[in-house]
């Protein structure tokens, strides 16, 4: 979301260390921040929940089914990692852009935090990660909708188990019998057939269910925010745990996942032309960020998990525009970078008359 603040809204608030940072008592102007580079890592991750069936303890006398659980687990592991970038308020990169008479400025443009994103233009739509949407589940089957009146009427467990072994495996009969085409009551054509199946298919699912137990798997994302100060060698970023799932960072049960950030020394050019060439203190013009390149590597334990290079405002320096770039004999439009606060487009033309 965007707030569009007309050219001449007056700033009436700035403070004293304000001014005293500018150098310059600025009457009429807009506040606004240079962003810092926020980096999000999503981690998809699979919750697998097992529930042993009723009849759990029967499973291999009648079933022949080793190892069947008899306790409710959970499980995680992590399925992914998407890797994006966002920009930040940077509070130590405050300033004042003039929009008095003096100044062809008609339109600034600032994101909820104050952060600029445009001056005279329309800001750059920054396309935002699609939170994760589980796929919906089917209904759970439920056993006893699939038993029959001697499964219900038994006068044990034992004997319950029994009949419903017997009952999968006649079902399993019936299966075999129609796809040889030689059942009693073969259906008229494939589609009748391909209904029958999977009605079978579904009895007998849901009475196995009794012997081998429910597994369900979920997948769910965890975002992990981190804004990197300066370079960093193998700094835990977060733990994960088999059992538990992500765990709390200082959680010995998690294992470690840790972060590397590299500064690559690398900013991008600017044209010489459109920098002030006045001292900081008396420039009133509009500041823009150039990041620096930096290289961030993940790392699972001992072992390398993922590794790119981008930019972040924070590995860079701040420069300032021309104050004449808005004078009144131009018209100069600015869209800066949502994530990193560099100069994304600049066109100058003349101030119509």
């Amino acid at each position: 979301m965007k707030n569009q603040i007309l050219a001449f809204l007056i700033f009436v608030s700035c403070s004293q260390t304000v001014l005293a940072q500018k150098g310059r008592g600025v009457a009429e102007g807009t506040a606004y921040y240079l962003p810092r580079t926020e980096l999000c890592f999503t981690v998809k991750i699979e919750k697998t929940s097992y529930t042993p069936g009723e009849f759990a303890v029967y499973a291999e006398k009648y079933m022949k089914l080793n190892n069947v659980g008899m306790k409710p687990t959970e499980t995680y592991r992590i399925l992914g990692l998407d890797v994006s970038s966002a920009g930040e308020r940077d509070t130590a990169k405050f300033y004042v852009l003039p929009t008095d008479s003096k100044h062809n400025i008609q339109t600034v443009d600032l994101d909820d935090n104050s952060v600029l994103l445009a001056v005279n233009a329309e800001p750059k739509n920054v396309k935002m990660p699609v939170p994760f949407k589980p796929s919906p589940k089917p209904a759970p089957l439920n056993p006893r909708d699939y038993m029959n009146e001697d499964i219900l009427s038994a006068g044990s467990s034992a004997k319950m188990a029994e009949l419903c072994a017997l009952e999968i495996y006649d079902i399993r009969d019936s299966k075999s019998l129609l796809n040889k085409g030689q059942a009693d009551f073969m259906p008229k054509d494939g589609e009748q057939l391909r209904i029958m199946l999977s009605n079978l298919e579904m009895q007998e699912n849901a009475l196995m269910q009794l012997f081998s137990g429910v597994t369900e798997r979920d997948t769910m994302e965890t975002v992990v925010k981190f804004v990197p100060a300066k370079p960093v060698d193998r700094q835990l970023l977060f733990r994960f745990s088999k059992w538990m799932g992500m765990t709390d960072i200082d959680d010995l049960g998690g294992n470690p996942y840790y972060i590397s950030v590299e500064d690559k020394r690398v900013t991008p050019s600017i044209q010489e032309d459109l920098l002030s060439r006045k001292k900081a203190k008396d420039n009133g013009g509009l500041y823009v960020n150039l990041p620096g390149k930096i290289k961030v590597s993940l790392y699972k334990g001992d072992e390398q998990w993922a590794a790119y290079e981008l930019y972040a405002a924070q590995f860079g320096s701040v420069v300032a525009l021309d104050e004449d770039l808005f004078g009144r004999k131009l018209f100069t439009s600015v869209v800066l970078n949502p994530v990193t606060g560099n100069l994304e487009s600049i066109e100058i033309d003349n101030a119509k008359k």
